[in-house]
């Protein structure tokens, strides 16, 4: 399976996923998110000080599902994420990866120091038919 088909398959379904981190504690934390593919990575706006980034910082190993429809179609992912405050990397996301406006969810904008963006580089994707009776396609990083 091709990365382009996993992109497609995830947007048919939802533009939201979950995501569910692990923090120091060893307890998971599981919240909805607005990803946005650039290339082979998968980022996501979140506040410097949420949960996500406490716990990516005490675990980078994360999982991701796809909103399954009434099909029972879903996508799942695993990877390693990296949370980035950078300005240079805040400036650069902030127009033109996101299908929606980020100043809705930080008003700050970039330059904000509690704007973050949180890169997923996925190892794992499984597509999923029928809650996985319809078959299953997988794609892992080469």
């Amino acid at each position: 399976m091709h990365l382009d088909e996993v992109k497609a398959e995830a947007a048919r379904l939802s533009p939201w996923a979950h995501i569910a981190t692990i923090g120091a504690d060893n307890k998971p934390h599981v919240v909805p998110v607005h990803p946005a593919w650039e290339g082979e990575t998968l980022w996501f706006s979140t506040s410097a000080g949420s949960v996500k980034v406490r716990n990516i910082g005490a675990n980078p190993a994360v999982a991701m599902h796809w909103q399954v429809d009434e099909s029972g179609d879903g996508v799942l992912l695993s990877g390693t994420a990296t949370v980035h405050t950078d300005i240079e990397t805040k400036r650069r996301l902030w127009t033109g990866v996101f299908d929606y406006d980020l100043n809705d969810f930080i008003p700050g904008g970039p330059d904000s120091p509690d704007a973050a963006f949180v890169a997923v580089a996925p190892e794992r994707i499984v597509v999923l038919k029928q809650f996985g009776m319809g078959g299953r396609d997988t794609w892992h990083r080469t």
